[in-house]
């Protein structure tokens, strides 16, 4: 098994559950300005895509079986809708990889074979996804974290967040946020561990 995070933030007795719902399609609610435009990228690519489906299914290819006019238009299409989609995202790519002078710098490191006995679970407790020692961290002030592993390949994500970045042994890499609102925010680790 892979280790596991959690940011806590200062909050009130009412605070947000941000822990991902059985059988959840989608993504989190935002809780970062990044994530935010993660999620208003996705939103409007699939918007068009959908509408184009909608619009188009069944009436280019229903009269046309054969024609090196329509495999011209069938190739470059999608590479102008690449192009297309390649400005914002290089936008918002080189938006999230900017650190913004931090007011506090959380170190996370992964390790590998922390286990919980499944015996010892309950009724909707949160398998793998609670921690012993919560970090609580300041809203609306930018952190920066350093990730790092001390055995093999993690990866370090928080959804909510909008957080993913790998875990490698003798390396360290860096990511910020700025955390707009109070809540639980749940860490994990991504991947198999060493893959």
């Amino acid at each position: 098994m892979c280790s596991n995070y959690l940011v806590r933030l200062n909050s009130t007795p009412s605070i947000l559950l941000d822990a991902p719902a059985p059988w959840q399609i989608g993504f989190q609610d935002v809780a970062s300005p990044g994530f935010e435009g993660i999620v208003s990228l996705h939103d409007s690519i699939m918007f068009y895509l959908i509408l184009i489906l909608v619009t188009k299914s069944g009436i280019v290819y229903k009269y046309l079986n054969h024609g090196t006019l329509i495999e011209l238009i069938w190739t470059i299409s999608p590479a102008l809708v690449l192009i297309a989609i390649a400005f914002p995202s290089f936008k918002l790519l080189y938006t999230l990889d900017e650190v913004i002078d931090p007011a506090l710098t959380v170190k996370v490191t992964g390790h590998q074979c922390y286990m919980v006995p499944e015996s010892d679970l309950e009724e909707g407790q949160l398998r793998l996804l609670d921690v012993d020692n919560r970090l609580m961290v300041p809203v609306n002030t930018h952190i920066r974290f350093i990730v790092t592993s001390t055995d093999v390949l993690h990866d370090f994500a928080v959804p909510s967040l909008g957080i993913k970045i790998d875990a490698t042994p003798g390396r360290l890499n860096q990511t910020s946020a700025l955390i707009e609102r109070t809540g639980v925010f749940y860490g994990q680790c991504s991947e198999l561990c060493g893959v």
